[in-house]
């Protein structure tokens, strides 16, 4: 438990005094922001700071610190240590960065800003990939909430129509499209921030529970510095690729630009990127600690997770709420575990409108053209809801990594332009390159050439990128 306490304590430091660092090497000014020199009444509205905070948080959030924390929880307490330190130098820079980069470009989609700073190329490879992410990220965040629907309903004694995921599949679809088709602040302005404080009151009522139950030891990570994966599996690093959203994921640079789009000042970004991240942060350290405590460790290894695991994430997010919080736990899984992942789905759907708006250049203020992009892309999301969920699950987990490591190489390039400290995201884009490269060679739904060839091949791969990017600094003219 000392160990959780201290990586608590470090996320929250690392945000006053590292988020800080990160604050002043891209240097916020008082100029004219995206949502007061546009202001379109649609997509650039100006929210205040808290709220702008709390809707980030959903966005950002959903599944991904939760789910991904529980199997993260796997390979026993040293997933605490990448979820802390990813966060602080990796995931929090990530996010601040793909936001305050899109404010500086007038609110552009992610893609556009990769292709203004990497060039043509990489924006055409950044729209498809960013637009493949965000509608798979919207299906795994309507598959998931639909299968914990039903496996409360179940566990109540529900049954007929209300026990059948494939109906509450298209009810949350046919939410999406509403939530994707109007106005930021006609639904997301005004329920996000009630789901935000959901999300917030159930990770620290899942902290309360481990902390009052003597039966519930969360381990510490010096007495279990070593692999505890019941099947074996490498932490390098497939541990890094699966806690995904809970340390550093690209999905968020998808999101930022919507809330970009929403700054009163420049002077917010920290408290609205940097921090909605380190308290995502908190949230996934609090559900991989429920992972590593709640449930039996036999010959040293996680066999007792692996076995509620393999009932589906519904059933063990709804166990780990039983169990810590009883009735009450049940009630928060229905409003925080299904509510959240579906306001990040809904905003998932929203960034592939706008970045197919951004690519096409079609203007979304009128509601045809808006129709004109919503009908097809929760046709493709439907269509993608049907399919094996752990495969999606999967790709979306390797395909988000990768884009996170482009953004901070995009990030890199802009600091070095600007003649700033571009090694703050340098470093982090160096480490993720070699995360997604290893896991590509490794994952058996990729190459699965194993691991004795993918970790040379991933180390070399980063250094080469690393490369690139220094051989391109030294042909490109720094601007002020």
């Amino acid at each position: 438990m000392i160990s959780f306490i201290i990586c608590i304590v470090l996320l929250v430091g690392g945000y006053f005094v590292y988020g800080r660092i990160v604050d002043n090497t891209f240097g916020p000014d008082d100029r004219e922001t995206p949502a007061v020199k546009i202001n379109d009444g649609v997509d650039y509205v100006v929210l205040p700071q808290w709220k702008l905070f709390l809707v980030q948080l959903l966005n950002i959030a959903g599944l991904g610190p939760i789910f991904g924390a529980l199997q993260g929880a796997l390979w026993g307490p040293i997933v605490f240590l990448w979820i802390t330190f990813g966060t602080i130098l990796a995931g929090g820079v990530h996010d601040y960065f793909s936001g305050m980069m899109s404010e500086r470009n007038d609110g552009a989609s992610i893609s556009e800003v990769c292709g203004i700073y990497l060039g043509p190329v990489m924006k055409n490879v950044m729209r498809v990939f960013s637009v493949i992410l965000l509608v798979m990220v919207g299906t795994v965040f309507a598959v998931g909430p639909s299968g914990l629907i039903v496996t409360l309903f179940q566990n109540g004694g529900a049954s007929g129509i209300v026990t059948s995921s494939e109906f509450w599949l298209w009810i949350i679809l046919a939410y999406y499209f509403i939530a994707t088709f109007i106005s930021i602040d006609k639904i997301i302005g005004k329920i996000y921030p009630l789901f935000g404080i959901c999300l917030i009151i159930m990770a620290v009522g899942v902290a309360i529970g481990i902390f009052v139950n003597p039966a519930y030891v969360i381990p510490e990570i010096w007495s279990n510095f070593y692999n505890m994966h019941p099947a074996a599996t490498p932490v390098w690093s497939f541990m890094f690729i699966t806690v995904a959203c809970g340390a550093i994921s690209g999905f968020h640079a998808t999101q930022s630009p919507l809330m970009a789009r929403c700054l009163k000042s420049e002077k917010q970004g920290h408290f609205v990127f940097y921090g909605a991240m380190v308290c995502e942060g908190v949230i996934a350290l609090i559900w991989a600690a429920a992972g590593c405590s709640l449930y039996a460790v036999s010959g040293g290894l996680s066999t007792g997770l692996q076995e509620v695991l393999a009932n589906g994430q519904s059933a063990a997010i709804y166990d780990v709420c039983k169990n810590t919080m009883g009735g009450v736990g049940v009630a928060l899984a229905m409003l925080g575990v299904i509510a959240c992942p579906i306001t990040s789905g809904d905003t998932a759907f929203r960034s592939a409108r706008l970045t197919l708006a951004d690519w096409f250049h079609i203007d979304q203020k009128p509601y045809a053209k808006r129709l004109m992009l919503c009908v097809p892309l929760l046709a493709i999301g439907a269509f993608v809801g049907h399919l094996d969920y752990s495969i999606v699950w999967r790709y979306f987990s390797w395909t988000n990594q990768t884009l996170a490591m482009i953004v901070l190489w995009t990030a890199s390039m802009y600091l070095f332009k600007a003649k700033k400290n571009y090694w703050i995201t340098a470093v982090p884009a160096t480490f993720m390159s070699a995360v997604s490269m290893t896991y590509f060679f490794a994952a058996s739904e990729c190459l699965n050439l194993g691991v004795g060839v993918a970790y040379p091949v991933g180390i070399v791969l980063a250094a080469v990128f690393l490369g690139i990017f220094l051989f391109a600094t030294k042909k490109q003219p720094k601007t002020a």
